[in-house]
C-alpha cells in the first residue's frame, strides 16, 4: 500500500497544473516522502521479525488497500488522495486491532503511521475545500 502511496503522490507531484499548484505540488511531494518513510519503517520490522518483504512492482497495485489512479485534474488528484489515505487509515486499524496485544511494538509503530496518515487525510481535505469551496467527500 505504501509502495502505491508514494508512486502516486510523486506522479500528482510532478504532473500537477494549474494557478494554485505549486502548494499542491508541494505537499503532494511531502506526502510522498512521509509515505516512502512508512514504507521503510513497516519494511525493517518485517525484517526483524524474520519475514519477507515484497517490493516486486507485479501485482503491486492488486495488492495495496489503495488504488493507483491518476487524476485528470488538481481537484481530481486531490480527491483520489483523500480516499487513497482514508482507505490507509482504515488498514491500519485493522492492524492495529490484529496485533493488540500479540505484539505490541508493531501495534505501536503502526499507531505512530496511522496519526501521520490522519494527518495526511486533513490535508487533502482541507486541500479539497481550497479548491473545490464545498467538498464531496466528507472529513
Amino acid at each position: 500500500m505504501e509502495i502505491v502511496c508514494v508512486l502516486r503522490y510523486t506522479m500528482n507531484a510532478v504532473v500537477a497544473s494549474g494557478l494554485s499548484s505549486q502548494s499542491v505540488k508541494a505537499e503532494f511531494d511531502e506526502h510522498a516522502k512521509e509515505e516512502q518513510e512508512h514504507m521503510c519503517l513497516v519494511a525493517e520490522r518485517i525484517n526483524q521479525l524474520g519475514g519477507k518483504q515484497n517490493f516486486n512492482p507485479e501485482g503491486l497495485a492488486r495488492k495495496a488497500a489503495s488504488q493507483y489512479t491518476e487524476g485528470a485534474n488538481l481537484v481530481e488528484m486531490i480527491k483520489e488522495n483523500l480516499i487513497a489515505e482514508r482507505s490507509a487509515c482504515d488498514h491500519y486499524q485493522e492492524l492495529i486491532r490484529f496485533f493488540a496485544d500479540k505484539d505490541p511494538a508493531t501495534r505501536e509503530m503502526m499507531e505512530g503511521i496511522l496519526v501521520n496518515e490522519i494527518e495526511q487525510a486533513n490535508d487533502m481535505y482541507d486541500l479539497s475545500v481550497a479548491h473545490e469551496g464545498t467538498p464531496t467527500l466528507r472529513k
